[in-house]
C-alpha cells in the first residue's frame, strides 16, 4: 500500500517542539513538593511526623502504579482489536499518554498546586495520579477516532483535550464543589462525548472502502482482551487513588456485577446462544465506570451491585443496537464503541452520584464522616445534602457541556488539511504510519500462488455489527 504522501505538520517537528517547549516550561514551573523533596527530614522534624510511612508517596504510590498500567496497559492493548490496526491502537495509546501527561501536570498544577507566594507549582505522587486521570479522558477520545486521525491529529486532540479537561475538572471540582474520585463525569462522561463529537464533525462518508479492515480477527481479539482484563482487576485502584477504602468495595462490586450482566445479554442476543467478544472486551468494564462518582459514597454492598447490574445492561444493550444506529442515523462513527463503555455508564454513575448524596444522612454516615466525604468545611460548611446533590447533578452537565462544544471546536481545527490524516480506503491499516513486517500467512500465499486464501472473519464479524 502507497504510503500517505499529504503530510504538511510532520510528527517529528511536533515531537520535538513539545518536548523542548515542556523542558523550558518545566524549568521555570515545576518543583518538588515537601514529601518528594530531600528536605522532606527537615520538613518531618518541623511538623512533628514520626515516621516516613507518613509520607503521602508510601500511602499513594501502589495506587498510582495500578492507574500507571492502566493507562498504557490496559488502555493500549484494549485498543489492538482490528485486524491491521494493532500498532496504531497500542502505539498512539502511548505516544499520547506520555504527551499528555507532561502537560497536564503543567495545566492541573496551574489550577490547583500553584505556589501563590513563589508562583511555582510543587508535584508529588498525587499529581501524578491526576495527570493520568487527565490523559484518561484522552484516551477515551481516541477510542472514537481509532484508525481514522494521523498521529498529529492525535497530538493536537490531546493538547486541547488536557487543557479542557483541567478547566472542567477545575469548574466541577473546586467551584461547584461536586465530588467525583473516579471520574464518572470529569473522566468517562466528558472524554467520551469529547471524542464522539470530533468523530463526528470529521465523519468519512466514504468509510465503507476500508470496512474490510474493520473487523477483528481470532489473535486480535485475545489482545484486546488483554486489556480488558488488566482495566478489569485494576479499576478499584483507579476509583479509589485519591478517594477513601470504601472505593475498593463499591468498584469491585459493581465490576463483578457487571460481568455476569454482559455475559448473559450477550448470548440472549446472540444466535444460538453463543458469546460476542465485542461485549465481553467492553460492557463488562461498565460497573467501573459507573461506580466512579459515587465510589467513596456509602452506597451499600447491594446498591453497588445494582450500578454494576444495571451499567452491564445498558453498555451491552449499546453495542447491539446504539452503535449501528449512531452510525446510520447521527452519522457518527464509533470505532471502539465508547458511547456504550463511558458515555452512557458515566451518566449513570453522575446520577447514581447524585442521588446518593442527596440522600445521605448522619444516621448513615456519622457526623464527622458526612463532612469528611462531601467536604463540607470552609465556604460550603453550611451546605446541606440535598443542595449537594444538586451540585452534583450540575457538575454531570458541565461535563456533557465541555465534551460536546470543546468537541465540535477541536473537530473542526483537526478537520483542516494540514495534518496528513489517511484517505478512506487507507484507514484502520497500520501500513499508512508504520513500518510492518510481513505477515507469514502472505509469504506462504507469496510461495503458493495456487493456495486458496481468505484472510480474517467474516463481514457480520465487525465491531460495529452493522
Amino acid at each position: 500500500m502507497a504510503k500517505n504522501t499529504n503530510i504538511r505538520i510532520s510528527l517529528p517537528a511536533v515531537c520535538f517542539v513539545w518536548q523542548i517547549a515542556m523542558i523550558i516550561l518545566f524549568g521555570v514551573f515545576i518543583r518538588y513538593n515537601e514529601e518528594s523533596d530531600t528536605r522532606w527530614i527537615e520538613h518531618r522534624r518541623r511538623k512533628n511526623i514520626s515516621t516516613n510511612l507518613e509520607n503521602d508517596f508510601y500511602y499513594r504510590y501502589p495506587s498510582f502504579q495500578d492507574v500507571h498500567v492502566m493507562i498504557f496497559v490496559g488502555f493500549g492493548f484494549l485498543m489492538t482489536f482490528l485486524k491491521r490496526y494493532s500498532f496504531g491502537g497500542v502505539g498512539f495509546n502511548f505516544l499520547i499518554a506520555a504527551f499528555g501527561i507532561q502537560w497536564a501536570l503543567l495545566m492541573q498544577g496551574w489550577f490547583h498546586y500553584l505556589d501563590e507566594n513563589y508562583g511555582k507549582i510543587k508535584i508529588g505522587v498525587e499529581n501524578l495520579i491526576n495527570a493520568d486521570f487527565c490523559v484518561a479522558g484522552c484516551l477515551i477520545a481516541y477510542g472514537a477516532c481509532l484508525g481514522k486521525v494521523s498521529p498529529v491529529q492525535l497530538m493536537v486532540l490531546t493538547l486541547f483535550g488536557v487543557t479542557l479537561f483541567a478547566v472542567e475538572e477545575y469548574i466541577i471540582l473546586e467551584l461547584l464543589h461536586a465530588k467525583d474520585p473516579g471520574g464518572s463525569m470529569v473522566i468517562h462522561t466528558f472524554g467520551a462525548y469529547y471524542g464522539l463529537t470530533i468523530s463526528w464533525v470529521l465523519y468519512r462518508p466514504m468509510l465503507s472502502q476500508s470496512r474490510h479492515l474493520q473487523g477483528s480477527v481470532y489473535h486480535s481479539d485475545v489482545f484486546a482482551m488483554i486489556g480488558t482484563l488488566f482495566l478489569w482487576m485494576y479499576w478499584p485502584s483507579f476509583n479509589s487513588a485519591i478517594a477513601d477504602h470504601g472505593a475498593v468495595i463499591n468498584t469491585y462490586l459493581a465490576l463483578a456485577a457487571s460481568v455476569l450482566t454482559t455475559f448473559a445479554i450477550s448470548s440472549i442476543s446472540q444466535k444460538h446462544g453463543k458469546l460476542d467478544m465485542v461485549h465481553i472486551q467492553n460492557a463488562t468494564l461498565a460497573g467501573g465506570v459507573a461506580m466512579g462518582t459515587a465510589s467513596e459514597f456509602m452506597i451499600t454492598p447491594y446498591g453497588s451491585l445494582i450500578v454494576g447490574f444495571c451499567s452491564g445492561i445498558i453498555s451491552t444493550f449499546g453495542y447491539l443496537f446504539l452503535t449501528p444506529f449512531m452510525e446510520k442515523t447521527l452519522k457518527i462513527q464509533d470505532t471502539c464503541g465508547i458511547h456504550n463503555l463511558h458515555a452512557m455508564p458515566g451518566v449513570i454513575g453522575g446520577i447514581a452520584g447524585a442521588i446518593t448524596a442527596a440522600s445521605a444522612s448522619v444516621s448513615v454516615y456519622g457526623q464527622e464522616g458526612l463532612i469528611n466525604t462531601f467536604n463540607f468545611k470552609e465556604a460550603v460548611a453550611n451546605r446541606t445534602v440535598n443542595i449537594q446533590g444538586g451540585y452534583q447533578a450540575a457538575g454531570l452537565f458541565v461535563a456533557i457541556a465541555f465534551g460536546l462544544v470543546g468537541g465540535a471546536l477541536v473537530g473542526g481545527i483537526l478537520k483542516l488539511p494540514i495534518w496528513g490524516d489517511p484517505a478512506d480506503a487507507n484507514c484502520f491499516d497500520d501500513e499508512v504510519y508504520w513500518e510492518v513486517p510481513e505477515d507469514e500467512d502472505e509469504n506462504i500465499l507469496s510461495r503458493h500462488p495456487n493456495m486458496n486464501h481468505t484472510r480474517g472473519m467474516p463481514d457480520a464479524y465487525q465491531r460495529s455489527h452493522v
